[in-house]
């Protein structure tokens, strides 16, 4: 599958080119080598869990198919989650029950953001789509896609979208407030990037580098490389930072696509560490370490304060992980075959392992007090609660 671009290509020509062939470019770099194919890997065979981390069903819920780049939010007791039909819903996270649920008339691209008042999520047509209350309060074109849920916070929704610009709206009114463009790379991935708040600096990856940026105008003040550009195609100089990412105060480690993790001090807007890495799906970090999935599902866990490797178990290989979620003494991964893997943070021992429809794990595992979310991809949304 080629996706390089044609050099001659006019702006317009290449910004739709560069969209239409984002999925190949995930398809092509990881879901190939899960296929099951002839001469193709197969999925580790599934080892015998401990059980010293006991955990039950306590619900479930319904949102219809995912295959987009889908962000489970959560604010207080209440999860946020979105189809590929236009579905949005609030479900509280203690009964399974719907808070409100609506639909923005579109297939999704991106979602879901929300800050508690205003939910938002990204079309397949570039418009962001604002609802509060389950009503829709006001939708704004974009001139590029989107694929990373828009950011809620302080009564604005920021969009990063994939042509590596930030965007920022009213919450209230959808008045663009400002827009942060950058240099491009020829292709973008099609996968969640990196967009949060430290303090009042709000943090998004813009390629390779993590940035600061003033939330009121927009402007830069500071950058640091987590990666640089390589090799001499377009698809090995693809080192996007992508979602999730780890964080304990004002330290926040990411990942590169397929070129390395690193730590970076978001106060000073100085870059910690990094290390070479090979995966394509996000970290989380406790206070000691950084866990990760690599391509190959080998899950490893560094060292905070240096980047050295603590520990590393390949149990779960080729079985396509998500990003993984911190959550009590365990690391939680989804796979392609809906199970979610409860490792140990200690040592990626096998502690438990949670069943869902069978259908593959279609966001990281996300924390809503003490229940566990997950999404699959045939829209089943399950609560998970400690025994």
């Amino acid at each position: 599958m080629n996706l390089l671009l044609p050099r001659h290509l006019g702006r317009a020509l290449q910004t739709s080119v560069v969209l239409a062939v984002l999925a190949s470019l995930s398809a092509c770099s990881m879901l190939s080598i899960f296929d099951g194919g002839p001469g193709k890997p197969q999925p580790a065979a599934l080892q015998a869990v401990s059980g010293l981390v006991s955990a039950r069903q306590a619900w479930s819920s319904r949102i219809g198919p995912v295959t987009f780049p889908l962000d489970i939010n959560v604010t207080g007791t209440t999860v946020y989650v979105a189809a590929n039909d236009g579905s949005v819903a609030a479900i509280d996270s203690r009964t399974g029950g719907d808070v409100w649920r609506t639909n923005v008339g579109a297939q999704i691209a991106a979602g879901v953001g929300s800050d508690g008042t205003v939910a938002a999520v990204v079309t397949q047509a570039n418009e962001v789509v604002a609802i509060q209350g389950g009503r829709e309060i006001w939708r704004q074109k974009l001139n590029a896609q989107a694929y990373t849920s828009p950011f809620v916070a302080g009564g604005r929704v920021f969009v990063l979208a994939a042509d590596r610009s930030v965007n920022a709206f009213d919450g209230q009114t959808g008045r663009k407030l400002w827009a942060q463009q950058r240099p491009n790379e020829p292709l973008v991935l099609r996968q969640s990037g990196v967009i949060l708040a430290v303090g009042d600096t709000l943090v998004v990856g813009l390629a390779g580098r993590l940035a600061g940026l003033n939330p009121s105008n927009g402007s830069i003040r500071w950058e640091a490389p987590i990666a640089s550009p390589r090799g001499i195609n377009d698809v090995e100089r693809l080192v996007d930072l992508v979602g999730r990412v780890g964080r304990e105060g004002d330290i926040v480690c990411a990942r590169a696509f397929q070129a390395s993790v690193g730590c970076v001090n978001t106060l000073r807007g100085s870059l910690i560490w990094t290390k070479p890495a090979n995966g394509s799906q996000g970290v989380q970090s406790d206070d000691r370490f950084i866990f990760g999935t690599e391509s190959d599902g080998t899950v490893l866990a560094w060292r905070k304060a240096d980047g050295e490797r603590a520990w590393t178990t390949d149990n779960l290989r080729y079985r396509h992980l998500t990003a993984p979620l911190v959550i009590g003494r365990s690391v939680a991964i989804g796979d392609s075959s809906g199970f979610i893997h409860l490792l140990s943070r200690e040592n990626g021992s096998a502690l438990n392992r949670l069943t869902t429809d069978g259908s593959a794990i279609a966001a990281p595992p996300t924390l809503a007090r003490n229940a566990l979310i997950a999404v699959t991809r045939n829209g089943a949304v399950y609560g998970f609660v400690p025994e």
